[in-house]
């Protein structure tokens, strides 16, 4: 899959249970923010790096913010494909544009952003991404870096 951008875009599919749905017979809400978190870490595992394995080296990646826009309902036994594409890399941050489309007729069904800080393990501090993990990152993204300051004001 291309993203606009021409460069390569990621994609993450799962499928709708009943236990993603609310008394309606649709996905409830949060759960696309699940689909989410799971194409992040997928995208993760693609490009070499367990979050398992991270942990162990004193990094784990939390979210800082988030944004979320429905556009379309999901529903039980749906196939979605959940895109994570980095389109911001920071020294301490990255921001992640993502979008739950239907697999069968590739409607959006949800999109957002996330900014995704790296911080320690155990004191929850901010600290630099990896350079292996930035250079992994920056060869699938069409990322720019902002300052610090912006980084710790969010944007």
């Amino acid at each position: 899959m291309r993203a606009q951008n021409g460069l390569e875009s990621f994609a993450h599919r799962c499928r709708v249970y009943y236990e993603d749905t609310d008394a309606g017979g649709i996905v409830y809400y949060v759960n696309y923010l699940k689909f989410m978190e799971r194409a992040r870490t997928e995208r993760l595992r693609e490009l070499g790096f367990a979050q398992s394995a991270l942990a162990g080296e004193d990094l784990l990646f939390v979210v800082h913010s988030s944004e979320a826009r429905y556009h379309a309902p999901a529903r039980l036994d749906d196939e979605l494909l959940v895109s994570a594409d980095v389109i911001e890399l920071n020294r301490v941050s990255l921001r992640f544009k993502q979008q739950v489309r239907r697999a069968t007729d590739n409607v959006l069904l949800c999109e957002g952003q996330f900014l995704v800080a790296c911080v320690r393990t155990h004191s929850l501090k901010p600290r630099a991404i990896p350079e292996a993990l930035r250079a992994a990152f920056a060869g699938v993204s069409g990322a720019g870096t902002h300052s610090e300051q912006e980084i710790k004001r969010g944007s």
